[in-house]
């Protein structure tokens, strides 16, 4: 089975809130990096590293994170290696 490749794509929904944040000055470390994970998976088979997967489990589990960056880590985590 290739892990290499991913059918899932970033939503415009998705894509349009991960340039908000990457433009937001104010933006945490955390939602920067999702962000720039769920770009990089716009209409491109790129598929979330491991290291990500669990900053986005992480986000997603935690009350400290805002809906925008949970929104984000839920994009990112559904397109991870189901293989994991």
């Amino acid at each position: 089975m290739n892990y290499m490749s991913n059918k899932k794509t970033t939503s415009e929904k998705i894509a349009s809130l991960a340039s908000q944040i990457l433009h937001d000055n104010n933006a945490s470390e955390t939602a920067r990096s999702l962000a720039g994970s769920a770009l990089s998976q716009l209409n491109r088979g790129n598929q979330t590293g491991s290291k990500l997967e669990d900053i986005a489990s992480k986000v997603l589990q935690s009350d400290k994170y805002n809906k925008e960056t949970k929104e984000l880590a839920g994009s990112v985590l559904s397109q991870s290696n189901k293989g994991r």
